[in-house]
């Protein structure tokens, strides 16, 4: 599902015809359970997960191996709901390993004072592949309906590269295949896309590309308010990490943006300044406003809790972070605050693309000359827009962007029809005054912001 490698992702194919083949392979490849002593088809995760984490964590190690052997997306979801499941309604209690001293004397700033309990990674890892395999070899014989049905192709071009830095702290997820995933049964379908852009290390980042749509699908209210639902991901993510912080001694911290296509309506939540624009008819609709600490409402914020925000490259938290909000970055809460902001659109069809990228390249790239970049890839291209995330990275890493870059652009219509329909909004000065803008509720910064470094 995440990734931070740079990559490129075509059509869906309905994976029909492919299901029964992809399991009679697999289960050739691994004959029998695995013994103890047999090496992980993966890499565990970590040392420990608390009892919160097994789910998004699972899921993760399922979703990275059936898609590394090219499984069917709805297949290689609904094996993996199946499997985490089964597993669920188990008793983990055998795999509990007692917390050191030190963390049982830690405070939980949470609501929730109950202890944490604390699992073997490697053993749960383990027992779950063994899971994986039993529902495999009972779907060779019969494969459910919600594993073999055909859903929406969606097309989407992702491209991630470290450029100068010294790590890649991005990451990011393409999750089409939603509902199977989370086993909802419900009529509407859902896809889920997201970026990441981690500080201090990838630890945040990696965390939050596992845990927010886990912790979105699980919220009551997901059918009925999609951007609460979303809102309280975020919150609930920050809370389960900034736990894991205190427990392993980790200082880093992720900003984020998602969008979740439901239906016919999108829903997009965010915290920090990665950010989402849709593109409609060649022109920028903007959904959001990203927080950065110059802004008036942030800044009055972080002041009111004894904070400040000061210039020095740029607008920094404290002299430190130059983003308002985010995940994690443990020693710097509450001033960098976990509440993400949402917002929700109707699509009427006429949309063209959404594009998800981190700060590394909207600092350099303006959101208006997004649709022109698009145009002329496609033009060039004929109409293929498979490779068009390839470019857009390399037009922010051009303009002088030594940041991580993630782009994602997830197209709504096919871009042949884009192609055909020209270059509507390029080059037209009314453009940018004639797009649509962010709800109203949402407050302007007070100032352009500088380049983050």
């Amino acid at each position: 599902m995440s990734s931070g490698a740079p990559q490129k992702s075509s059509p869906m194919a309905s994976g029909a015809e492919e299901t029964p083949g992809f399991l009679d392979t697999l289960l050739q490849d691994f004959p029998a359970l695995l013994n103890p002593e047999d090496p992980l088809p993966w890499k565990a995760p970590g040392t420990v997960l608390s009892q919160e984490e097994v789910e998004g964590e699972l899921a993760e190690l399922a979703m990275g191996f059936l898609g590394s052997r090219k499984a069917p997306p709805p297949l290689a979801a609904a094996l993996a709901h199946e499997a985490v499941s089964q597993l669920l309604q188990t008793d983990l209690s055998e795999f509990r390993k007692l917390p050191r001293e030190e963390e049982e004397e830690e405070e939980d700033d949470d609501e929730e004072k109950a202890p944490v309990t604390l699992l073997d990674a490697q053993s749960l890892a383990q027992s779950f592949f063994n899971r994986l395999w039993e529902v495999a070899g009972q779907w060779q014989k019969q494969v459910p309906l919600a594993a073999r049905a055909s859903q929406r192709q969606w097309l989407v071009s992702i491209h991630a590269i470290r450029n100068t830095r010294r790590k890649m702290e991005d990451r990011h997820v393409s999750l089409p295949s939603f509902n199977q995933l989370f086993g909802l049964s419900d009529p509407v379908n859902r896809a889920y896309f997201a970026v990441f852009d981690g500080h201090g290390g990838v630890d945040a980042a990696r965390y939050a590309a596992v845990h927010v749509h886990t912790n979105a699908a699980r919220q009551p209210e997901l059918p009925t308010d999609p951007e609460g639902a979303l809102r309280e991901a975020f919150r609930r993510t920050d809370q389960m990490f900034l736990r894991k912080a205190k427990r392993e001694r980790l200082q880093s911290g992720t900003t984020g943006v998602c969008a979740l296509i439901a239906g016919a309506t999108l829903h997009v939540a965010w915290l920090g300044d990665s950010q989402v624009i849709l593109v409609q008819q060649g022109q920028v609709v903007k959904l959001m406003e990203p927080h950065r600490p110059e802004r008036q409402d942030e800044k009055a914020r972080i002041e009111a809790l004894g904070g400040f925000v000061s210039h020095m490259d740029c607008w920094r938290v404290n002299g430190t972070l130059a983003v308002s909000r985010a995940i994690g970055d443990v020693f710097q809460k509450p001033y960098v605050s976990g509440e993400a902001d949402a917002a929700s659109r109707a699509l009427t069809g006429s949309e063209d693309y959404l594009l998800l990228a981190c700060d590394g390249f909207f600092d350099v790239v303006p959101h208006q000359e997004v649709v022109g970049l698009v145009q002329s890839h496609l033009t060039r291209q004929q109409g293929s827009g498979l490779r068009v995330a390839e470019e857009l990275v390399a037009a922010a890493r051009e303009r002088g962007s030594h940041d991580n870059i993630t782009v994602m652009v997830v197209f709504l219509r096919d871009p042949q029809e884009l192609l055909e329909g020209g270059n509507q909004g390029e080059g037209d000065p009314q453009a940018e005054g004639r797009r649509q803008d962010l709800p109203s509720s949402l407050p302007e910064p007070e100032t352009q912001a500088p380049p983050r470094s």
